[in-house]
């Protein structure tokens, strides 16, 4: 009994990274020399920079939003980073709202970075990048990323050469990382998440949102042995009994261990699998609520695929199964339909913790200690930042357009003497007292000035004009120099 579990077979720990290795280089046949070379410039990029909409693009995939929608929502989102330590701890619920309905596509790469934590981490390790990317590597992994970069969504204008910046970049990210957890080195699966994060970020803001994505919410997912996926794996098998027990019956009774379809869809967080609208709505929620949002994706998936008797009746066996899970339904895929039932699946970042906590105490029991201690998981943006608040100074956007001091010295010259023309303003107008027109009946009256003021003069000023109070109509010269009564018509106009 104890080499069974649930029914299943346990899987091979040594045979994991095998078995992940080699569904990523089946799907990345796509990329060989010929093909890549084989372009012609008939071949149009879709509004995602994939050539000849290579990634299952299409009208119907996703939701065009009007482009007066996507200003105002830009706006908003520039408030949120400008104020972003505010935000994630008092409005934190606006935030997630509006990752549910979609980062605006230029601000997305931004907002990946500061949701993950990526942003403080970069500023309170300044310099890190650079001294990792001056290194040399270890030839070990080194030449297995070699090979790696032409399988890496070969199709997309940045990575479709080889030898280009796009494939210089990612070779950068993924070395630097090597040398940034020599202990963890370098899993296949690591590649696609950096690419996607280096087609909406330089390269150092890339390594910091991998950084951030291995450790806080995935990690353990690349270590050797790939103990983690395969518990999650786990968690996601029993999630399905609650969501679709009809599809759990199916793959128990099948005996089909969750490692053999879910592998690429959790290590790759999705970018491997669905159309690249709903890739980048995923990742907006991913990055915002953590890895429920992966979990929760990959059970609307089983529920369309296996959750209907009609559909059980096309595949009898395990290899139909497998089949049918390999090549899932574009309309299941469709951006719409699939971020609206990722918010109907009932799944809690507690469920999921819940169940974590019940499948380690099983594989205790069956398999021993975990031989890689991950560190723990971090459930979403708020959580990661709370747990390691960044500096107001680190969340602040550097300018990347700076002008030469021969150009900034008389924009400065002007803004100072406008500053101390300013100042000479206010320091004249607060000493002078402004006596009050309806004085109380045991208010003693004010003393006449000597010599009598001279009446007003109905003139404007360049000093009046930028006073504050001149806009309401009330130039403050005039009232204090008049000592006339205000029942006179030439006061009149003042009140």
């Amino acid at each position: 009994m104890a080499n069974t579990e649930n029914g299943r077979r346990p899987v091979d720990t040594r045979s994991i990274r095998t078995i992940s290795s080699s569904q990523i280089d089946d799907g990345s046949s796509l990329g060989s020399d010929s093909e890549v070379n084989g372009f012609t410039s008939d071949n149009q990029t879709d509004k995602y920079g994939f050539i000849g909409g290579a990634q299952q693009y299409t009208e119907a995939s996703a939701q065009d939003v009007p482009t007066a929608v996507l200003r105002q929502r830009e706006v908003k989102w520039l408030d949120m980073l400008n104020h972003w330590d505010k935000w994630m701890i008092k409005r934190f619920n606006k935030v997630r709202l509006r990752c549910q309905k979609g980062i605006p596509p230029s601000l997305r790469g931004r907002a990946w970075l500061y949701l993950s934590g990526g942003k403080g981490k970069k500023e309170q390790n300044q310099g890190k990048f650079q001294e990792l990317d001056s290194q040399p590597g270890d030839p070990k992994w080194s030449d297995v990323i070699e090979k790696d970069l032409h399988r890496q969504f070969p199709f997309h204008e940045m990575f479709v050469s080889r030898g280009g910046h796009g494939q210089k970049d990612l070779f950068r990210v993924l070395k630097a990382y090597t040398l940034y957890r020599p202990d963890e080195g370098y899993c296949q699966a690591q590649a696609p998440i950096a690419a996607v994060l280096l087609m909406h970020m330089p390269a150092e803001d890339a390594f910091w949102g991998l950084v951030q994505i291995c450790e806080k919410y995935l990690p353990g997912y690349y270590s050797p042995g790939l103990e983690a996926i395969q518990l999650d794996g786990e968690i996601l098998f029993a999630l399905l009994r609650r969501i679709s027990p009809l599809a759990f019956r199916h793959l128990e009774k099948h005996k089909i261990d969750p490692i053999l379809y879910m592998t690429e869809w959790f290590m790759c967080a999705f970018s491997r699998t669905l159309p690249w609208a709903s890739v980048l709505r995923v990742w907006d929620m991913f990055l915002c609520d953590g890895v429920k949002i992966i979990f929760r994706v990959g059970l609307v998936l089983l529920k369309c695929m296996l959750g209907s008797r009609e559909k059980l009746k096309a595949c009898q066996g395990q290899y139909e199964t497998m089949e049918l899970l390999r090549t899932v339904e574009p309309r299941y895929m469709q951006e719409g339909f699939l971020v609206r039932e990722i918010l109907e699946v009932p799944i809690t970042a507690r469920d999921v913790e819940r169940e974590h906590h019940t499948q380690l105490k099983r594989w205790r029991k069956n398999r021993g200690e975990l031989n890689f201690k991950s560190p723990p998981r971090m459930h979403g943006a708020r959580l990661i930042m709370l747990a390691d608040p960044p500096r107001r100074q680190d969340l602040q956007q550097h300018p990347t357009i700076l002008l030469e001091e021969a150009e900034l010295g008389p924009l400065l010259k002007k803004g100072k003497e406008h500053k101390s023309k300013k100042k000479t303003l206010k320091k004249s107008q607060v000493h002078e007292e402004i006596p009050n027109p309806y004085p109380l009946p045991n208010a003693t009256p004010p003393p006449p000035s000597y010599p009598p003021a001279p009446p007003p003069v109905q003139s404007e000023s360049p000093e009046t004009e930028s006073d504050p109070l001149a806009q309401d109509g009330v130039p403050p010269a005039e009232l204090q120099r008049s000592t006339h009564s205000l029942s006179s018509t030439d006061q009149d106009t003042y009140l």
